[in-house]
């Protein structure tokens, strides 16, 4: 879509009963959905105004609301962008490193905070650990192909792995477990649920504070020994997750595809 191109008939925005941002969003969810491949860029507000002749008003209306169908994603200080395919989270034990290379992506990471100090107690509780016993905090920006994709806060055993936050934590996590420590770890309890992106989070993400989010609690464990407890906040924009329930199983199975794209 050209701010300089020449406006089909069907696609003018005219006085009548439907209001302009109305018929605007009409047009745009169009062209997005039939001309647009995920990831590219909307024109200004300022060339949208100009191409149908209508205020900034009501080009900002049209556009919230398809942001708010998820059709379209605003990006802070770049611009409004057709929304990306969801991905499937992954409800298996891999980290998000191999992840994202497994879809062809190239995963970065960026460390945030690192610290030595005590855990609140459900943390406490989940890893062993008496009240008052220091563990390693870690919380880390994950990025894929430069889009961040998720924040993790994690608490980690420090006796069962003495040094970790002296590690390049910028790399896979769960290799460096494995290299360094021989701790792989094989068994996790996950909760997931919905939540609303506070001001910090939504910084790191780039994302508008009260912003959808999934959000993954994972207890991971390795012979039997807990040694991580994180929250994960992913950009419920760019993930879904899909699940196979089976009548005769307690246990859930995951769809290994893309999800509906967005």
């Amino acid at each position: 879509m050209s701010a300089t191109a020449p406006v089909p008939p069907s696609d003018q925005v005219i006085n009548g009963p439907t209001p302009k941002h109305a018929q605007l969003r009409e047009i745009l969810r169009r062209t997005v959905e039939r001309e647009l491949p995920p990831g590219s860029p909307i024109p200004s507000e300022r060339e949208l105004a100009q191409h149908y002749h209508v205020s900034r008003l009501t080009v900002r209306s049209a556009i919230g609301k398809l942001v708010e169908e998820g059709l379209l994603a605003r990006v802070r200080g770049k611009g409004t962008f057709t929304a990306t395919r969801r991905m499937e989270l992954q409800l298996y034990l891999m980290s998000f490193t191999e992840d994202m290379r497994r879809r062809g992506l190239t995963p970065t990471t960026e460390v945030v905070r690192t610290a030595s100090e005590v855990p609140p107690a459900p943390s406490a509780g989940a890893l062993g650990l008496a009240a008052g016993v220091p563990a390693h905090r870690l919380v880390r920006l994950r990025r894929a192909d430069g889009v961040p994709f998720a924040v993790e806060r994690g608490w980690y055993h420090a006796a069962r792995t003495p040094g970790l936050l002296d590690l390049d934590l910028t790399q896979s996590l769960y290799s460096q477990l494995s290299d360094v420590y021989g701790v792989r770890p094989d068994q996790a309890w996950q909760t997931v649920w919905a939540e609303s992106a506070d001001r910090e989070t939504a910084r790191l993400l780039g994302m508008r504070t009260g912003s959808p989010l999934l959000v993954f609690r994972r207890v991971s464990s390795a012979n039997g020994e807990p040694v991580e407890d994180m929250t994960s906040w992913y950009r419920g924009d760019h993930y879904q997750v899909t699940m196979q329930l089976d009548r005769n199983s307690p246990d859930f199975g995951h769809h290994p595809h893309h999800g509906g794209t967005r």
